[in-house]
């Protein structure tokens, strides 16, 4: 890997930079990728749908499970042609089988739900990494860009079910209709009578999604690998450095061959005089030094005995008091029975203690929790806070004829008030009539009747009575008030006669409302 021969401006970028950059390298070979995705993996979906003709579910989950194994194609395609390599189609379909001998079996059991799959994948196909090694080197790579490696997975899921749906619709826009007339698609929803030809089809769209998605996820994971890498290890600055010794490259020999003209020029006396005799301990130069020897010595243990090369710290703890006698007598090798086991000892007590002292405020927090929970609506009624306005009571908004009225807001005489409204405001005094209805019945026979209840509703209820007359008023009343309610129909004069005349005969001689 060179990185001058890069085809892209190696420099470090943002995590969704780098994604971005992922999708116009996929761009830049997309014929090359989804090529070689599809000759790998549309012949094995024909092989698996021949040999489980008859169980397409397993053919899909099958198919599905071993995506990590196609993935390294793509990787292998992109990783050389963005150092100026790019291989021919049947260059990479000859060396990808090479790639799955490499740690095929935990790519397709313990690492395969994995969410950084296409980020952790180079450093195993690439690098050729496992074991201790791997994990070491994953160690310093993932601890960075690891939220953009997980949303690329969960995006890729989502765009994978939005492209399988899109060709099912579009083959399903492109049957004619005549076909579909008599298609029963409640029960192929929910897999009743549906072809196995079909579920294949479903399967094989699937594998075209595939084919528009994987490399773009592949190449993604790649580009957010090298950039890691780019941050970890300066690849810009190394880049820098070998431009600039190419250009120097050209002019330092010139400069080495005119430096030694100079110097081959210059007379050997002029060096000889400057040079000195080797200096000893007692030469002048040495001896007649303001500083002396010990003087520095002492100056350099001040230093050394000073922050920051000197940091005294005091610990203190719990521990087993020692006799002065022990103290006195010169120390000797811990024994494990002595006071370094009880000192051990003391110290897990200590931190057992600590941990009680946690779970106890946890615990008392957690009650105090509980007890505002509990209490939640006391508090509501008598704690007010400062300042807080009182909310403004809104009107009651007024009875409607399917809201069964207080018997204060009726007139005493329900008939007499009907006959007078009747001849100027029809449609007020149908609708007195019929919300008086319900406040009797509401009333005189204990109906559990709401304001959500409609005539029909009501009209049942009134039915479970036992009352024919008291029924028939009802279904007269019902009906011409819908009558007039919602087709405008006004009853004649008889009809308001008889109503109330029945009126009076069924509630006059009851206490009045």
């Amino acid at each position: 890997m060179r990185l001058t021969d890069a085809s892209i401006e190696v420099r470090p970028r943002p995590a969704w930079e780098a994604l971005d950059l992922g999708i116009l390298l996929a761009r830049e070979h997309r014929g090359l990728l989804m090529a070689s995705w599809a000759l790998v993996t549309l012949p094995l979906l024909a092989l698996l749908s021949a040999l489980l003709w008859d169980y397409p579910g397993a053919v899909m989950v099958m198919f599905w499970w071993l995506k990590p194994l196609y993935e390294r194609l793509p990787l292998l395609i992109v990783s050389q042609a963005l150092f100026g390599a790019t291989p021919t189609l049947g260059q990479a379909l000859k060396a990808w089988p090479v790639t799955l001998r490499r740690q095929w079996l935990p790519s397709l059991t313990w690492r395969r739900l994995s969410l950084v799959r296409s980020f952790t994948l180079p450093v195993q196909q690439l690098e050729g990494l496992a074991g201790d090694e791997r994990r070491r080197r994953l160690g310093v790579l993932c601890q960075a860009d690891m939220r953009a490696a997980r949303c690329l997975t969960l995006v890729g899921m989502h765009l994978e079910m939005v492209l399988y749906i899109g060709l099912i619709l579009l083959l399903y826009a492109l049957i004619p209709a005549p076909l579909t007339d008599d298609v029963d698609w409640t029960g192929l929803l929910q897999g009743f009578g549906q072809p196995l030809w079909l579920d294949h089809l479903l399967n094989g769209l699937y594998a075209l999604a595939l084919i528009a998605w994987e490399p773009v996820y592949v190449t993604c994971g790649f580009t957010l690998y090298l950039n890691r890498r780019t941050r970890l290890e300066a690849w810009d600055i190394e880049l820098v450095f070998r431009r600039l010794r190419q250009r120097l490259a050209g002019s330092a020999s010139a400069l080495l061959l005119g430096a030694s003209l100079i110097l081959c020029g210059l007379p050997a006396t002029g060096w000889a005089a400057s040079v000195e005799p080797e200096a000893t301990p007692d030469s002048p130069r040495l001896t007649h030094q303001p500083l002396t020897s010990k003087q520095s010595r002492e100056t350099i243990e001040q230093i050394l005995q000073a922050p920051p090369f000197s940091n005294p710290e005091t610990v203190s703890g719990w521990r087993v008091a020692e006799s002065p006698q022990a103290e006195a007598e010169p120390a000797q090798p811990p024994s494990g029975s002595g006071p370094d086991w009880l000192n051990g000892l003391l110290k897990g007590a200590s931190l057992i203690a600590r941990l009680i002292e946690v779970l106890l405020w946890g615990l008392a927090i957690s009650l105090s929790v509980l007890v505002l929970w509990r209490y939640r609506q006391w508090m509501q009624l008598f704690v007010v806070p400062i300042g807080m306005r009182k909310r403004p009571v809104r009107p009651t908004a007024p009875a409607s004829f399917d809201t069964p009225p207080v018997a204060e807001c009726l007139p005493e005489d329900i008939a007499t008030q009907v006959q007078a409204l009747w001849a100027s405001q029809p449609r007020e005094a149908l609708g007195l009539l019929y919300r008086a209805l319900i406040s009797r019945v509401a009333r005189d026979y204990q109906l559990p009747i709401s304001g959500a209840d409609t005539e029909e509703q009501v009209l049942e209820r009134i039915n479970r009575l036992d009352h024919p007359a008291l029924s028939a008023f009802s279904q007269e009343l019902t009906g011409h008030w819908q009558n007039l309610a919602y087709g405008h129909r006004l009853p004649g004069t008889d009809v308001q006669q008889r109503l109330c005349d029945t009126w009076r005969q069924l509630f006059d001689h009851r206490s009045r409302p």
